[in-house]
């Protein structure tokens, strides 16, 4: 009998690299890049057309459209460990901004949607870190 472990190999790979990133895998690798956490119901347009713009370049965003509390959105959101968490409200709504907040625990509030985009495209080309994230 002849044994191939063509899956045992990939199975150790991905292993060892979700060991590495201790389960929060950059933006590039993510399959949730970002999440959309509309504060209230009135803002799941905003958030649609977000989403879209994201989607548009080739990103891959969700909405949490739940009926769950704001607070509770975002700490799911961290657990999961997506990159970037949106926030969106009517300010952002107002100024066509998001307010961002990344996995280890810091905020940008009020970053054009356009200027994000781009942000978040660059890491797909390895040009950028989260640590240089417009307004830092």
């Amino acid at each position: 009998m002849i044994h191939r472990a063509l899956f045992g190999s990939i199975d150790r790979f991905l292993g060892l690299v979700l060991e590495h990133y201790a389960d929060a895998l950059p933006p590039w690798l993510a399959p949730v890049q970002a999440r959309l956490v509309p504060i209230a119901d009135r803002h799941l347009g905003y958030a649609a057309v977000v989403a879209g713009a994201l989607k548009a370049v080739g990103l891959r965003p969700e909405v949490d459209d739940s009926g769950g509390r704001m607070q509770a959105k975002v700490r799911d959101a961290q657990l999961a460990k997506v990159p970037y968490t949106l926030v969106l409200g009517d300010r952002d709504e107002q100024a066509e901004a998001v307010s961002v907040r990344l996995l280890d625990g810091s905020e940008r509030r009020g970053v054009p949607l356009q200027e994000f985009v781009n942000h978040l495209q660059a890491p797909l080309a390895g040009k950028a870190t989260a640590a240089s994230l417009p307004g830092a």
